[in-house]
């Protein structure tokens, strides 16, 4: 065929796509909409703190490839994003609210804690940039062509697409639920310490904080909740400096020799599972990547934000710790000594999870439905959306039933920190530390120098290695929380 012809073509099915469907709810932007023509693909964007789904034309070569020359025409325009907002995503997601317990993490790691925080941004500043590298092939011309969208697809190219995108589908959902759970029990843990005379105890507190919470499974869009993102992420960026502030008017009695050098085994894995649970990003970068005006910036915002990152988690963690020594709790603003203090800061620190907790909410609830809910015979179950893009009355209540499963597994492990260590050690390390660089090896062997090999396998062996010992450790631990006793058995 004529190639002009052929791009005319392209051209116009393109456009086609943009003219409104019968059937669809164009001025919504709804996570549960799917496509019912074969010809369309649903991409997820994810801008500006929201996740959001649309469909666009499946433009494809003969060999199934996505053509290099149509990048642009796969992703609406509106959708383009910075180099700058793509950054801003980022730094939302590996500088949350979850810094708060990072000078606890220093309490069990000492020194060690603090290498692992630049340590472990390195690494996952190196496999986000190598996994986004698996989702492009190099064609006879040698110009790079992007055939892949997704994690998920990158996992189905290995494995095959009966196990590789189910395997990496539970993996972003255990991580997306379990993030969710961190979110209620840090409410809950925040409200106990401001009122610690009151007589309700914490398993009271996380379910009052999870009534305002029940109204996500109500919403289809995310757009008024992304408006609130920047403004949160101000407000605890603001937080963090009050504590730091307060942190340096007690210069005089830091705790200079309460930080260790030698390593606890029995402490340490658990902060370098908190450490890696805050990193992990690989998720949302694919689709990041794929909505960049310009996607050579790519890797500089990769730099600068995992740069700023560590820089600042160090920091915090480090002055945090020196202020309060020993005496650091899991949050650390339930260390400040004014009671009015401390409950001004917990009450917006409380507000800002609660702002948080729907997008991975709506992450987890993307993949399920797209997963097991989008109708026969392509899944067991019916489709969630009817007719009228409207949510049934049972996938309504299955969304209620996921808001309460996580309250009830906040309330069932009631330790912030270990819990958070737990996770980092199990989903975080194979998200962010093995599945990319085995990947990346798998399909760029033949391509890659003696040194990057090595240095993937370093940073397999390594995920493996610390993924395994935090598991056991931390589960240890919890084990140990829940008879009311230290991490250790040899805590002084």
């Amino acid at each position: 065929m004529d190639p002009i012809k052929e791009r005319v073509g392209r051209m116009l099915r393109t456009a086609r796509s943009y003219l409104p469907r019968k059937g669809t709810a164009e001025e919504k932007v709804n996570f549960a909409l799917f496509s019912n023509s074969e010809s369309e693909k649903e991409l997820s964007t994810l801008q500006n703190g929201s996740i959001r789904k649309s469909s666009w034309p499946d433009d494809r070569s003969e060999s199934g490839s996505v053509v290099d020359e149509l990048s642009d025409f796969n992703v609406n325009p509106k959708d383009k994003i910075s180099e700058w907002q793509a950054g801003w995503n980022v730094t939302n997601a590996i500088q949350g609210m979850f810094i708060v317990s990072f000078p606890y993490a220093v309490v069990q790691g000492g020194y060690w804690a603090i290498v692992a925080m630049v340590v472990v941004a390195y690494i996952c500043c190196h496999t986000g940039k190598i996994l986004v590298h698996c989702l492009y092939e190099e064609n006879e011309q040698g110009i790079k062509v992007r055939v892949r969208n997704s994690y998920v697809e990158i996992a189905e190219h290995v494995w095959g697409k009966r196990f590789g995108g189910r395997i990496v589908n539970c993996a972003q959902i255990i991580e997306l639920l379990m993030t969710c759970i961190l979110y209620v029990l840090l409410c809950g843990d925040l409200i106990k310490g401001s009122f610690p005379d009151s007589p309700l105890d914490l398993t009271s507190w996380i379910i009052i904080s999870t009534v305002p919470l029940l109204a996500c499974a109500f919403l289809q869009s995310l757009q008024r909740v992304s408006m609130l993102s920047f403004w949160c992420t101000v407000a605890h960026m603001l937080i963090n400096a009050i504590i730091l502030i307060y942190c340096f008017t007690k210069v005089t009695e830091w705790h200079w020799t309460d930080v260790q050098v030698r390593i606890n085994i029995w402490t340490f894995p658990i902060s370098l599972g908190i450490v890696v649970f805050s990193y992990t990003s690989q998720i949302f970068l694919p689709t990041l990547e794929g909505n960049l005006n310009d996607r050579s910036k790519f890797t500089c915002m990769m730099h600068w934000t995992h740069v700023a990152a560590a820089v600042f988690k160090a920091g915090f963690s480090y002055i945090g710790f020196l202020t309060w020594g020993f005496a650091t709790k899991e949050v650390i603003s339930n260390n400040l000594p004014t009671q009015v203090f401390k409950i001004i800061i917990n009450i917006i620190l409380v507000i800002k999870a609660q702002l948080s907790y729907p997008l991975p909410y709506f992450a987890a609830v993307d993949l399920l439905e797209t997963a097991l809910f989008v109708g026969r015979p392509e899944t067991v179950f019916p489709a969630c959306i009817d007719n009228t893009q409207r949510l049934k009355f049972w996938a309504l209540f299955c969304r209620l039933a996921l808001v309460l499963l996580t309250t009830a597994l906040a309330i069932f492990i009631p330790h912030f920190a270990i819990l958070m260590g737990l996770i980092g050690s199990f989903t975080g390390t194979m998200l962010s530390f093995v599945w990319p660089c085995y990947f990346h090896l798998w399909i760029r062997w033949h391509s890659m120098s003696r040194l990057s090999r090595a240095l993937d396998i370093i940073i397999i062996i390594i995920g493996l290695s610390c993924g395994s010992i935090g598991i056991y450790y931390s589960g240890h631990a919890l084990t140990r929380a829940f008879q009311g006793l230290p991490p250790s058995p040899f805590h002084g």
